[in-house]
């Protein structure tokens, strides 16, 4: 136990810890890291052989959220953590994608890397400690990985940049953006922002990259220190196993012209994506059939190298001709369609056509109560807005069994939730939750940004009043050498042979969100100011045509969409609105139709598509909550007679809570002396009364009717 290491660096005025040789030490390598309280464990494993008989890297990055970490027993009957949450599954994606890239070309052999959050410090960020820890663990192992990386996140709170921003910086803050990379690239990128320019977030972006180098040079000494200790091992050496040259010769010599002369084709007749692939099917079906005798069980070779002239054909003539697969220029945004109101009982919706992808957006509004609660580490526990994303499987023209969503679908449904977060109208001016909905429908490149567009047009078809239209658009990249394309709006086959898949999303007024991807190792300044540049014209080109479908939101909401009264009552009155046994407000919702919630805070919101019966909801309660007020005159009706003066119910009860009544003196009944009760009133008469006095202690109502009769100008 004597042999650990650890290490120190300071990041953003917090003092981040690396670690190992105390835990996990059958891993191929383990490193626990702390950020303050924050503490997680990164352990990367690979397997002895390569799989067989698949033609992808078998990566696996699991983020594991302990509930004890925040000191919280799992919410459900079985007590302990089910199935990853959400911001789970993100923060997985979130470290797989800088990863991935940095893994040897051909490497097939499983690695799986496992984080497992075991203490949580609000202020210090747990999937960025999490990306350190899975980087630095990947770093000392043998695991063939050319990194490391490092990531963080930058606020942006009183126009300075901050590290790492605690709960209080990031209320405050005008953008939340990760960033990972290398020492001498960025990786990945991820932003939510409220409508910030491309300028701050290519400065954001340079800002972090200048101290992940720092943590990278950090990583690296930890290695070496590693190592020295006997604490780390050294890289296993991959060889990739080349293809016979005369068979790769022999391929090329059939397809390489073949492949460029179809190309040229698709882009010239502007083919659909159903012909092109049938195209370069015939191809690759044409060359397997010619050197079947030759290279007799050499399919899989064969089809390694189709696939990479394939590549090399496209990416050329995108590159060195500006011939695009489509006929597009690389500007050029596909041709786009928007509709809105497609579906005749949804609260609004949209369908929005964009070349070959195609997205059906609905939207539903509810109660607030109809929220989504969260259960996992985050300090968040619940949200009114959400967004989801669904990816049939014939969007493509395939079958495959239909399940629950996967990390992509949820990872969709989340950028294009945080891309149209900014402009959502608060609680306070629209108090309804949200759930928006993107199918889609058809597939060809960035359903995700369609998804953007096509939830702007169902918001406003439902007359949400969003603060302003968003639009998102996808950036590709091919680069070369020192030859650097950006592709406008890339679809699916540019997005699979290409360098970059870079998603921007934002309103006219600036960036609300960003997603970046990439599969070289890393990209520099030049390419990201030339990309968000691009990808604002392409955005602001697809926002006209939006605008043209429909300019802003509706004056009126659905009319199958409920109408939502709010009302504040004293919370002490909560109970009264309530009843023995929730008796009175099941009466009120049989009577009305509405439904009601009630918040401890004495907040009421009561929903009822038909608005009269929710206004009629409305009057009951304030009835109910009504308190007498000093001054006012009221009619009311004599309850009960005593020899001191009578009791009038000035505030009746409705659905069967208790009315208000209030004394009236015998010195109060009339101008002159009364010597009986019964000479001015009896039970079951009405009269005129003004309230004089309420008790605040005791709550006794004093009532007058003299003085109401006088300033009636009636006979007292």
């Amino acid at each position: 136990m004597s042999n650990i290491l650890r290490k120190s660096i300071e990041v953003g005025g917090r003092t981040l810890t690396l670690e190992t040789g105390r835990m996990a030490k059958q891993a191929g390598g383990a490193v626990f890291a702390s950020y303050g309280d924050t503490m997680v464990l990164g352990c990367a494993t690979m397997s002895d052989q390569p799989r067989q008989g698949i033609d992808f890297f078998p990566l696996q990055v699991e983020y594991e959220e302990k509930m004890y970490a925040v000191g919280k027993i799992p919410g459900g009957f079985i007590k302990r953590e089910g199935r990853p949450t959400e911001k789970a599954i993100l923060s997985s994606r979130l470290i797989d994608r800088p990863l991935r890239p940095l893994f040897p070309k051909g490497f097939r052999n499983d690695v799986q890397v496992v984080t497992t959050v075991l203490s949580v410090d609000q202020d210090n960020p747990p999937d960025m400690t999490a990306m350190i820890a899975a980087s630095a663990a990947l770093h000392i192992s043998h695991i063939p990985f050319a990194g490391p990386i490092a990531g963080m996140t930058i606020g942006l709170v009183d126009g300075e940049y901050i590290v790492n921003p605690t709960q209080a910086q990031e209320e405050v803050s005008l953008m939340h953006l990760s960033v990972a990379g290398t020492a001498d690239a960025v990786m990945m990128v991820e932003a939510g922002a409220k409508e910030v320019s491309e300028d701050v977030i290519l400065e954001g972006i340079m800002f972090a990259h200048e101290r992940i180098k720092e943590l990278v040079a950090f990583i690296e000494d930890f290695r070496a220190e590693a190592l020295e200790m006997g604490l780390a091992k050294e890289k296993y050496v991959f060889v990739k196993e080349e293809v016979d040259p005369q068979l790769d010769a022999a391929v090329r010599e059939l397809s390489g012209q073949a492949f460029r002369d179809a190309m040229k084709r698709c882009s010239e007749e502007k083919l659909p994506k159903a012909e092109r692939e049938g195209l370069f099917a015939e191809i690759n079906t044409r060359v397997q059939e010619a050197l079947a005798e030759q290279y007799p069980e050499q399919e899989e070779a064969i089809g390694e190298v189709l696939y990479a002239v394939e590549k090399e054909t496209m990416r050329s003539l995108i590159a060195k001709d500006k011939i695009r697969i489509d006929g597009r220029k690389t500007t050029e945004v596909r041709p786009i369609s928007c509709e809105v109101g497609v579906l005749a009982r949804t609260h609004g919706s949209a369908l929005f056509t964009r070349g070959q992808t195609q997205i059906l957006n609905a939207l539903t509004l509810g109660m607030v109560s109809e929220e989504q609660m969260l259960d996992g580490v985050a300090a968040e526990t619940c949200k009114r807005y959400m967004h989801q994303y669904n990816f049939p499987p014939y969007s493509v023209g395939e079958t495959k069994p239909m399940r629950g969503p996967g990390r992509r679908e949820i990872g969709h449904g989340a950028l294009a939730e945080r891309a149209l977060l900014p402009v959502i109208p608060s609680e306070e001016d629209f108090p309804y939750a949200l759930r928006l909905v993107s199918e889609a429908i058809e597939s060809n490149g960035s359903t995700s940004m369609g998804s953007v567009c096509a939830s702007t047009l169902s918001l406003m078809d439902a007359g949400v009043p969003i603060k302003a239209p968003v639009s998102g658009c996808a950036m590709g990249l091919i680069k070369d050498g020192d030859d650097i394309t950006i592709l406008t709006d890339i679809q699916g086959m540019e997005d699979f042979l290409g360098d970059m898949d870079f998603k921007v999303a934002g309103t006219a007024q600036g960036v609300t969100a960003i997603q970046m991807d990439i599969k070289i190792a890393g990209i520099d300044r030049e390419i990201l100011t030339r990309a968000l540049a691009q990808a604002r014209e392409g955005r602001m080109f697809i926002m006209g045509k939006m605008m043209e479908a429909i300019s802003e939101p509706r004056k009126q909401l659905s009319q199958y969409a409920p109408r939502i009264i709010t009302l504040q009552i004293d919370p002490e009155k909560i109970r009264d609105v309530i009843g023995s046994g929730g008796k009175i407000i099941k009466k009120i919702v049989e009577e009305t139709g509405a439904k009601i919630d009630i918040e401890d805070d004495g907040r009421v919101f009561i929903a009822s598509v038909d608005g009269t019966m929710g206004e009629e909801a409305k009057t009951i309660i304030e009835t109910i909550v009504a308190e007498p007020e000093v001054g006012r005159i009221y009619k009311g009706k004599v309850v009960k007679i005593m020899e001191f003066g009578a009791f009038v119910e000035i505030l009746p009860g409705v659905m069967g809570s208790d009315g208000r009544d209030g004394m009236v003196h015998i010195s109060e009944l009339a101008n002159k002396r009364v010597a009986k009760v019964e000479d001015v009133c009896s039970e079951g008469d009405e009269m005129w009364v003004k309230c004089i006095n309420v008790d605040k202690a005791t709550g006794k109502v004093k009532l007058s009717r003299k003085q109401a009769m006088k300033e009636l100008g009636l006979d007292a």
